[in-house]
């Protein structure tokens, strides 16, 4: 009989969940391992080869470290769910003129809904993965913190994550730094592993080449958005551009033509296959509108309440306001943010600690008369 029960950990065949299985496993809980299948890169078309968590080297890195741990270790296959939610999701909102971020989606929905029915199926009261972040209580409410290593925390990938579903997690790494992580796999044995280079690619664009992916997924793509306008901020047209799904908002590189000065992607009108450009400060917006959101540590906050906002992954994160709006928020900055992009995930903080996050509609006072 384990000491602290039977728990499901995620293995994706990385340094990262396979350390994070070695450390439950060693603190006596009954390790389960699962690594999971989301998708088959072969089917993109793409030209890179296949890498990362769904790669024959993955999966066979995750079963061995099972096999010398001396606990079970399963192969969940759930293609069919990514595909119809995320991959899905990922061409609708690059149609609808926004700019996605699949792995928020499939890490709070897919794979997470997929855990916990896997760990019911298998008598496992917790299940555990490798992120850096941590989970906490306040008044029976659970919710994510940031964690120790604030280069490597992932809180900001986790806003989606559910009352039940952080009630059942567990994430070992929260305390550490990646490189005591590494040191822990090379005193292991597992130097492959401390020395494994990192993806921050797509799993289902590993290329990275993303309007080739949506010109393969979408038949006759290419000919439906082609021919559309390139403005200025006036409303005065600069040139044609190839599509406005092909364009991201802050892109500057690979516009095709030359303006005598930098020049940014700063809006994108799907109804008038129109993309608006500005110099670098006319990125920069004062207030936005968030959709979807889930409510963590509180389930409401005050409109004078002072908060930090980010709006991208890496985003240092931005004094703001939010002021609720029925299934919405609209959050205002005290400076102007730059590059706020429709489609990304906005997380708001009270200090380490995870309020609420949501997927970013629009970025307000942006230039409407072009739709």
């Amino acid at each position: 009989m384990s000491k602290h029960g039977k728990i499901l950990v995620a293995m994706s065949g990385g340094i990262d969940s396979t350390v994070a299985a070695m450390m439950l496993h060693e603190q006596g809980y009954e390790v389960v391992g699962i690594t999971m299948k989301t998708w088959d890169y072969s089917s993109s078309g793409g030209s890179k080869k296949e890498t990362g968590c769904c790669s024959l080297d993955s999966l066979q890195d995750a079963r061995k470290v099972s096999v010398d741990m001396g606990f079970h270790h399963f192969i969940l296959d759930i293609r069919d769910e990514f595909g119809d939610a995320v991959i899905d999701n990922f061409v609708e909102e690059y149609l609808a003129g926004r700019t996605p971020n699949p792995c928020v989606l499939c890490n709070t929905h897919i794979k997470w809904n997929a855990l916990l029915k896997r760990a019911d199926g298998l008598d496992c009261e917790f299940i555990a993965t490798g992120h850096y972040a941590r989970i906490n209580q306040l008044e029976g409410r659970y919710y994510v913190s940031k964690a120790r290593d604030l280069v490597k925390d992932q809180s900001y990938v986790l806003w989606g994550l559910e009352q039940d579903a952080l009630r059942r997690s567990k994430f070992p790494l929260a305390e550490f730094l990646k490189t005591e992580i590494r040191q822990m796999a090379h005193d292991q044995g597992y130097d492959n592993l401390a020395k494994k280079a990192e993806s921050y690619e797509i799993c289902f664009v590993p290329d990275n080449d993303y309007r080739g992916f949506l010109k393969r997924r979408v038949e006759g793509l290419e000919t439906k958005v082609s021919g559309g306008n390139f403005v200025d901020q006036q409303g005065k047209i600069l040139g044609k551009h190839e599509g406005y799904p092909f364009y991201t908002i802050g892109q500057r590189k690979g516009l095709g033509m030359a303006f005598g000065k930098p020049m940014f992607v700063t809006d994108i009108f799907p109804d008038s296959n129109t993309v608006v450009l500005g110099e670098e400060e006319e990125l920069s917006r004062p207030a936005m509108e968030v959709s979807r959101i889930n409510w963590l540590k509180y389930d409401s906050v005050s409109p004078d309440t002072e908060l930090v906002t980010k709006v991208r992954y890496k985003d240092p994160g931005h004094v703001s306001n939010i002021i609720m709006d029925g299934d919405k928020i609209n959050v205002s900055f005290h400076s102007k943010v730059k590059g706020i992009a429709p489609g990304q995930s906005a997380v708001v903080y009270e200090g380490d600690d995870v309020i609420c996050g949501g997927i970013i509609r629009n970025s307000l006072f942006a230039n409407q008369h072009f739709q």
